[in-house]
């Protein structure tokens, strides 16, 4: 997610990053954005629009979002991913993406296979990977930077009630890849390197009211799309595209839910449409209606859907 107002005075721009250093150390991650948006108001979406050009960012690091056993290839193409994924839930197309590439050392093989990640996500999705920074750290870190462009950006503002609420893909499969990398460390990887939706956010876009990526989990996604909107969302359980990797780590349906709602990390779209029809006409990944757009609160089968998700 990207800040989308740009402030060009230095001194406002300097002071803001203090305030966001202190934040970040007095609070949790949830109440520095809701600060940070109070002092931005039309920040929130999943990427800046500056004129046509759509611009998004991300930091990852080892600890929090590197499981052991992940390879420097897979964090490549999960690190650009993440911010390719931003671009798409704006609907529009992927230009191009930088990485910051910090580690304690620097190996010529973990570079040259966080490169080939990182180059391989961006060809999927009609992207160029074009460089970087390297920074010595004593924690292997990733902070990446996607480039898009697009005339008709997809806010998450847009949301109206009556609107068919659906996503695309499958939901858990990150979390199911967290508990398989201490099993089957290649199949792990191989979930990591999600396919970040840009193809589909072009297609889904010409129809959607509202988009974003569900990055930090279904239920939470969801929460900030009604803020957002000003409306709420009726959640049909038995609607959810759970991913079938989820039943092989776990058989138990509460825990199975667990992970496919409030895990996050699986950087699917979470949108809604008047057309259901042309989306899945149009989208080249499966798209499945979970609820409806109501006029307020977030439920699941009638019920409350408490707003849980990823944080770092």
């Amino acid at each position: 997610m990207l800040f989308k107002d740009i402030d060009t005075d230095p001194c406002r721009v300097g002071t803001l990053k203090v305030l966001c250093r202190v934040v970040a150390t007095t609070m949790h991650e949830r109440a520095a954005l809701s600060l940070i948006d109070s002092w931005l108001p039309s920040a929130g979406d999943d990427a800046a629009v500056v004129d046509d050009l759509v611009l998004s960012t991300d930091m990852l690091h080892e600890t929090t979002d590197f499981p052991a056993g992940t390879t420097r290839y897979t964090a490549g193409w999960r690190s650009v991913g993440a911010s390719l994924s931003d671009v798409a839930a704006m609907g529009v197309d992927a230009t191009a993406a930088v990485a910051v590439y910090a580690a304690p050392s620097f190996e010529t093989e973990e570079l040259r296979d966080f490169i080939d990640g990182a180059r391989a996500v961006c060809e999927l999705c009609g992207a160029a990977y074009v460089g970087g920074d390297l920074d010595g750290h004593e924690e292997f870190t990733v902070a990446t930077t996607a480039v898009g462009s697009g005339h008709a950006p997809v806010p998450r503002s847009g949301a109206t009630p009556g609107e068919t609420l659906c996503v695309t893909g499958t939901l858990g499969r990150s979390a199911a890849a967290l508990e398989l990398f201490e099993r089957d460390p290649e199949l792990g990887n191989d979930l990591f390197c999600f396919e970040p939706r840009v193809d589909a956010g072009r297609a889904i876009a010409p129809h959607a009211g509202a988009m974003m990526d569900s990055s930090d989990g279904l239920a939470r996604s969801l929460h900030q799309l009604a803020d957002a909107s000003g409306c709420g969302f009726d959640v049909e359980r038995n609607e959810l595209p759970i991913d079938e990797r989820v039943r092989e780590v776990t058989t138990d349906p509460t825990d199975a839910f667990e992970r496919a709602v409030h895990f996050g990390e699986d950087f699917e779209l979470v949108f809604t449409t008047d057309d259901v029809d042309a989306v899945q006409t149009a989208s080249p990944t499966p798209v499945t209606p979970i609820g409806t757009v109501s006029e307020s609160g977030v439920t699941l089968d009638g019920e409350p859907l408490e707003n849980r998700g990823y944080s770092h």
